[in-house]
């Protein structure tokens, strides 16, 4: 059956008096819908704004960088792949450097704890970093006071180190703490750079904990040549990051003699994957804490169905006086569908700007990553689209059962 936009405008002017005539009633129905759609519009949010913050940080370290680390093949036992044999060397990074023309800049980052002391302070299991003095570019940290480490430092394995701010409030050291000397595991080493503090936690590197970074050559005789070692490199350009990429991997299976077929013992990554992995991860999270918040409007639906059976026992007679001058049966369940659908609707509507001031709340929570919480304009079109599946759903038992209704008993119920 047809009806008229006429009908439906009528309808749900009709619907919109009764949810006013009886406010009190139609706020507590649709508080399930309100309480489901703010809830879930606010998850949604904070997820969205952890996203984003996180993909910022990912994003300030350059899509064009590249990571190499040592890879023990899967499945394949330990004694044909120890320790040793996949562990990358200081000779295979210079190989590298000198190999793979679509670099920009490589340096390799071991990394070990020790104590370390000043005149004022002494500070246990404080993390030592050796570097190249590419590690500022590859790394995008640049140095505000002092130098940075040069080649005769690394070539000559000199007592010189590099910290960050935080190391310099740590150790109490003076001023900016360049010229001071401080103890790294008993030695004696100059500061003679001060690195900026950033605040990302990615990769181990910074937060407002203390850094300090000696030459790389230093670091591994100072861990006997065992450590473990990683390394950073830079592409020349973005468009270039997957040339580079495969520059890499071709250098280090050459010089590790791996033959066609057999699995690499290193594995070679870059941002972007990171990117795009942490993205599909994100998206399915999102989805799930949804999907979980959105039951309550599932409960919520409930509520609606019970009142409007509730509106079509009270309205009994009402609907006999519409069948008796003429409604169809379709015209009268269309009326308590819309009459469903628009209380969900005006639930949803309010649960949306609830869930949006929840939204902005959390972007002024200290320290918890939110400042990007935001409600998106897909959340906002589920909530409606939902809401609306709700009222359709839980409001067709009650529209069919005042459909069916006999207009003679219906005149005659009191």
């Amino acid at each position: 059956m047809i009806l008229s936009p006429y009908f439906y405008l009528q309808a749900i002017k009709l619907a919109l008096s009764q949810i006013w005539a009886n406010r009190k009633r139609s706020l507590l129905t649709a508080l399930g819908i309100i309480v489901g759609v703010a809830s879930t519009t606010s998850v949604i949010a904070a997820l969205s704004g952890l996203k984003t913050n996180v993909l910022t940080e990912f994003e300030s370290f350059g899509a064009n960088r590249i990571f190499v680390f040592p890879n023990r093949p899967d499945d394949k036992p330990r004694n044909l792949y120890p320790f040793d044999k996949i562990r990358i060397k200081p000779w295979e990074v210079l190989e590298i450097q000198k190999s793979c023309p679509s670099l920009r800049a490589i340096t390799p980052i071991t990394e070990f704890g020790v104590t370390v002391a000043s005149d004022q302070k002494e500070i246990e299991g404080v993390t030592v970093v050796g570097i190249w003095p590419d590690w500022h570019a590859a790394e995008n940290r640049k140095v505000i006071d002092g130098r940075m480490f040069s080649l005769v430092d690394e070539g000559s394995e000199r007592q010189v180190c590099l910290l960050n701010e935080a190391a310099v409030v740590e150790m109490r050291l003076p001023e900016s703490g360049v010229g001071s000397h401080i103890l790294v595991d008993g030695r004696r080493f100059l500061v003679v750079g001060i690195v900026e503090t950033i605040q990302s936690k990615m990769f181990g590197f910074g937060g407002d904990t203390s850094e300090i970074f000696i030459p790389f050559s230093l670091a591994v005789k100072l861990q006997g040549g065992s450590g473990f070692i990683r390394v950073t490199a830079l592409a020349k350009t973005t468009e270039l990051s997957d040339e580079a990429q495969s520059e890499v991997t071709r250098t280090m299976r050459r010089i590790r003699g791996i033959q066609p077929g057999d699995p690499d013992t290193f594995q070679v990554e870059a941002i972007d994957r990171f990117i795009g992995q942490f993205k599909t991860v994100a998206t399915g999270i999102t989805a799930i804490a949804a999907g979980i918040v959105g039951i309550s409007l599932l409960v919520g639906g409930i509520g609606i169905m019970n009142i409007m059976l509730v509106s079509v026992s009270e309205r009994t007679r009402e609907i006999g006086l519409r069948k008796a001058v003429g409604a169809t049966p379709g015209a009268i369940m269309m009326q308590f569908l819309l009459e469903a659908m628009v209380l969900c609707l005006a639930g949803g509507l309010v649960g949306v700007v609830v869930g949006k001031l929840f939204a902005i709340g959390l972007t002024f929570i200290p320290g918890a990553g939110l400042e990007h919480a935001d409600v998106p304009l897909w959340a906002v079109l589920m909530s409606f689209a939902f809401s609306a599946a709700v009222g359709l759903g839980f409001g067709f038992f009650p529209a069919l059962k005042a459909a069916q209704l006999d207009p003679i008993e219906a005149l005659r119920h009191e």
